[in-house]
Formats: structure tokens, sequence, C-alpha cells
């Protein structure tokens, strides 16, 4: 173990401190999370509201003439969506299929659906979507018009044969065949919806699929839903440079990291935490450094002082090996990839369902 050279900050800086005040009300139930009943009980009746204009055909779904499978969560916040994104495109490549993806480009200043390519600025089409492109190699289109967005994946790449769709639970005019409800350590809260808790929608809520099924980005289940439990863990660490060559990562934990004086773990995450206690994990003495979601790093936060930096690839996809070299030369940046195990139950079950669905050939309506 390191000592550190000053007291961890764990402060989020800028516009997280209120997200942070609300996840607090949310946790403790208190009186700012009170006050915020009425306009969470407002939310919870457009909810309600919107999927009934759906169930009464006012409002359509569109299908495609693919399967659709649906990776999404209920609560506001990270919880493993693009991890279990990953995790399944590459289940089913192994078994033969061949998966697009599909994500709405949170972040990004794309409004029109177009393609992300390994080199396409996280800027234009966000962070995740770049993230999944890299680490999958598989089509992936980005729009905040998803039905329209899988269409011109599947023109432009029609062997793709299953559509992946990130973070598209609530997009209900993509209809959906199978679905993946992912939740965290949290549950659901303290069971209200935003701003009064964390859900954006009931936990159990008609996800619009023929079959769903819930997965545990934790140890154990955190709601009364009957579901499975992903094993996550982080992979080989490796320097920035080696990251965006595409190099696999080596040991968990590096020998330079084993003597560095001085380690800081940067995360522009959702939820930070996880990442911060996954490096303790390691044995690392870290000074966390919690940043907004989708933090877009037009400053680098660290000093141009001799510095050990970790990041998720989430972040890491917003600094290129040679800004770094330019700005802050006298820093060493380690990317720590982060891998999810999908249960074989759960893997075996939904391939099956595929399977299932492409033997009856449903027919595309809409």
């Amino acid at each position: 173990m390191k000592a550190t050279a000053r007291a961890p900050d764990a402060t989020p800086p800028g516009g997280a401190g209120w997200v942070t005040r609300l996840e607090t009300a949310w946790a403790r139930d208190d009186a700012l999370a009170q006050l915020l009943r009425p306009l969470g009980a407002l939310h919870a009746g457009l909810v309600a509201l919107r999927r009934g204009l759906y169930r009464a055909g006012l409002l359509r779904s569109e299908r495609l003439d693919v399967p659709v499978i649906v990776i999404g969560n209920r609560v506001a916040g990270g919880a493993g969506k693009t991890p279990t994104t990953l995790a399944l495109v590459q289940a089913l490549a192994q078994a033969g299929w061949q998966p697009g993806i599909v994500s709405r480009g949170h972040g990004g200043s794309a409004r029109q659906p177009q393609a992300v390519q390994a080199d396409s600025p996280a800027a234009q089409v966000g962070d995740e979507p770049l993230l999944l492109q890299r680490r999958s190699g598989r089509p992936l289109w980005i729009g905040r018009d998803r039905v329209a967005a899988a269409r011109a994946l599947r023109q432009a790449h029609p062997q793709v044969d299953v559509i992946v769709c990130d973070d598209g639970l609530q997009h209900l005019r993509l209809a959906r065949d199978l679905a993946v409800i992912v939740f965290d350590e949290r549950g659901a809260g303290n069971g209200r919806l935003l701003p009064a808790g964390p859900l954006r929608e009931p936990i159990d809520a008609d996800c619009g699929a023929e079959r769903h099924w819930v997965l545990y980005n934790c140890a154990q289940p955190s709601t009364p839903l009957a579901g499975h439990c992903a094993q996550r863990r982080l992979g080989g660490l490796l320097p920035l440079a080696q990251w965006w060559r595409g190099e696999p990562g080596g040991e968990s934990l590096p020998a330079a990291l084993r003597r560095a004086p001085r380690i800081v773990a940067s995360a522009g995450l959702g939820q930070p935490q996880r990442f911060f206690d996954s490096l303790r994990a390691l044995g690392l003495a870290i000074e966390p450094l919690p940043l907004p979601d989708h933090h877009d790093y037009a400053t680098l936060p660290w000093p141009d002082e001799p510095l050990d930096v970790i990041v998720t690839e989430k972040d890491a996809v917003k600094l290129p090996a040679e800004r770094l070299a330019r700005e802050r030369p006298a820093l060493r940046l380690w990317v720590a990839p982060l891998e999810l195990e999908l249960p074989a139950r759960l893997r075996d079950e939904l391939i099956a369902a595929l399977a299932d669905r492409r033997r009856r050939n449903l027919p595309a309506t809409g």
C-alpha cells in the first residue's frame, strides 16, 4: 500500500454537486425528497399516460425486419448498461449472430443518425457509443430517433441480423423482442420517480418485449424482482497510448503503479464510487477525483507534475494520447477496462429465445 500525498477529495466539482445532493436525498428519503413528491407523482402520471397512448394505438411502436434486444435501466445514473451491452454483443457473436448496436449518442453534438467509427470524435458521437464501437468492433449507429438509426444501420450493413439497443428501455417507438433490465446495488432507491426518487419508471413496468431478464450488476439482488447477478472486474491496466492502439491489458496491477508515490483516480461516471472501490481492492491507495457524468475534459483536471492517474475507458475516449503528451508531459495516465461476465443461464436463455424468434420468422409490422 502506498501513502497518498494529500487527503482524498471526493467532492464532485461543478454541476455534479446538485446530483450528489439529490442522490443523498433519495438514499435518506429526507426533507428534499419529500418536498419533491408532487413532481414525482406528476412524472408517474405522465409515464402512465404515455404508455396508455401506446397501448391504445394512438402512439405506435415500429418493428424492424430483424430482432431487437434492448438494454436499459429504470434508475437514473450508471447501472452498468455499457459493459452489459459489450458482454451481450460478444456472446451473440460467439453464438454465430451478426449484431449491430444502436445508441442515442448521449453527450454528443450529432443531431441526425450517423455511423460511429473508431476514430469518431467523442464530442460528436458521445463517449459511450465510441467506447462500444472501439471495444466491440461492430457496426454502430447513433441517433435520437433510434428507429431511423437502426434502419440506417441495416441499410449500411445488411449482414447484421440482430440489433442491440443500448439504453433504449424508455424509447417505446422502437419495438423490441427481448430486453435486459439492469440494476445495481442502489436497487429502486426510495421507490419514487424522478425527481422525488431515482426511478425513470416503475420497476415492474411492462417493458414491451416478448421476454425480458433482470440483471443485477452487483453481488446480490437489490430489488424484489427475480434476476441474475453479473460478475464484474477490472481488466489489466495499461498506459493510455497502448489503449488507443488497441493493445490488450496485461497484469491487473502493473509494477510501475505498485511503486507510484501518488495516484489519482479520475472518473466521469454516474456512479464513480464503484470504480474507486475496485481500484482500492487491488491494493492501491488512491486519491478519488469524481467528475460529472460524461465529463468532456475540455480542461485537464490534473496538475503538470509527476503523477500517476487512472481513468475509465469512458474517460479515455476523450483523452488523446498526443494531447496528454503535449499538455501534461510529466503525467502518466493509465486506463482501467471494466470486464463484465454475463451469467451463463441468462446468456443461454436469451440466445435460445433469439433463435426461437428467428425460427418463427415473426413478420415485421409498422
